[in-house]
Order: structure tokens, then sequence, then C-alpha cells
């Protein structure tokens, strides 16, 4: 998929990413989070931004993010929609030398923005003096490895850690149809295949993993379903 239709297809699925996330996972990492200083956030495959306008208004006020992306034509939509959500919400939207701030009575936060490659997550800066380590929509397309490497920086780093809107190959439609089953087998296939991020993808069994991996580091994990479900006006 192109930077073109992958920018459309996040915007399409934005609002049902949200719907689906429980409120339960992001005040339990909030409450964990310090109050002293501003929060370091890190935010992995951000593609346009949805994960932080998700959280950035149930963090704690004072925050710093460093949102990293493959795509410089995906990251220059991180500003423009945050500037349209922010404007929404009440917030002001400034300049920075690496991104910008979005400011309130409510809200202080610094968003910096990079390009990078995350397919071996070889840099381990990224996530030193981080609190919290998150993505959206992320793990899936991962490998086993590039979990196990993702776990130990967080570790090392001391980080809490929130991933959400984890594909595990399930999906049903009403009413059924015969090729249902084919359409899901197909889909479960291609979500293994190698999307360059360490190797084959955990895909389906990737919430599984990811719990595998931060369990062996020493993490407490809790889950959620975050199952989409779509209707007519959804569409």
């Amino acid at each position: 998929m192109d930077d073109t239709s992958l920018s459309y297809w996040l915007g399409l699925r934005e609002q049902a990413d949200w719907t689906a996330r429980p409120p339960v996972l992001a005040q339990t990492i909030a409450a964990a989070l310090p109050r002293d200083q501003p929060v370091c956030v890190l935010d992995l495959g951000t593609g346009a931004g949805s994960n932080l306008r998700y959280l950035v208004e149930r963090l704690p006020e004072q925050q710093h993010w460093l949102v990293i992306d493959r795509s410089p034509a995906l990251l220059s939509e991180v500003n423009t929609r945050t500037k349209s959500w922010a404007a929404e919400r009440g917030h002001a939207v400034g300049s920075d030398a690496k991104g910008f701030t979005l400011s309130s009575e409510r809200l202080d936060c610094r968003v910096e923005v990079s390009a990078q490659d995350l397919g071996t997550l070889h840099d381990p800066s990224i996530f030193a003096g981080r609190h919290l380590v998150t993505a959206s929509a992320l793990l899936d397309l991962v490998s086993e490895t590039w979990l196990q490497t993702l776990a130990s920086r967080c570790r090392s780093a001391g980080a809490a850690a929130l991933f959400t809107i984890t594909y595990d190959g399930r999906s049903s439609c009403l009413p059924a149809e015969p090729e249902d089953e084919l359409v899901r087998g197909l889909m479960n296939t291609h979500q293994r295949r190698d999307k360059g991020l360490g190797g084959p993808a955990a895909g389906p069994d990737a919430t599984a993993c990811a719990e595998r991996c931060f369990v062996a580091e020493g993490y407490r994990v809790t889950s959620e379903a975050t199952d989409w479900v779509l209707g007519p006006g959804d569409a």
C-alpha cells in the first residue's frame, strides 16, 4: 500500500479504532505515570498520529512525545490532522524546531517527529528516558524477534507499555456468506508474511506472543478486547 492509500485508510479507520479501545487500559497506564515531570512517550509506527490524539488528553498534563514512522509523508500529516483536531478540542498548536506543541489550560505537550525505519529497533536511544512506549495497530505486523527486542528495550528503559488494536485472526459478518472463511483464511495468511519488521510477522498470534515476551522481561500484562463492531452507518 502506498502512502496516499495508507493515509486514506488511516483516516477511515481512526474513529473505529478509538471506539474499540477500552478506556480502562489508558486509565491504568495514566495512573502509573509521573505527575511531577513531563511524561516522556515513545509512539512507534505513528502513521498519521491517531494514537497520539487518542492518548494525549488521557495522560498527565505535561507530556513530551517522540513519534516515529518510516514515512515522512505520513508524519507530515501528524501535524495537519492534529491541528484540526486540536482546534475542535480547544488546544493551541505551536511550532517547535523538531515538531509542534499543544497547549491549553489542561495540556502542555511537545511532540517531536522523526522518520526512522523500525525494521530492527537497532537504535536503543529512542527508548532512553521514556516513561511510556506505545503503538496502535502495529504488533500484528512485526516478528517474534522484533517483539522480544521491543520488550527488552522497554525493560531497560524502565518504561510502561501500551499496545492496542492488534489483529487476532477473528472476524465475522452478518449475514454470513459462504466465502467468509476463505476470506478470513487469506487474511490470516497475509498477516503472517514478512512486513520488513524482523522476519515473518506474528500476525494473529501477536497478542499472545507479545504477552510472552513482556512477561519474560518481568512485566505484569493486562489485556482487553479491542474489537471493531461496524454497522451500515460506518461504511
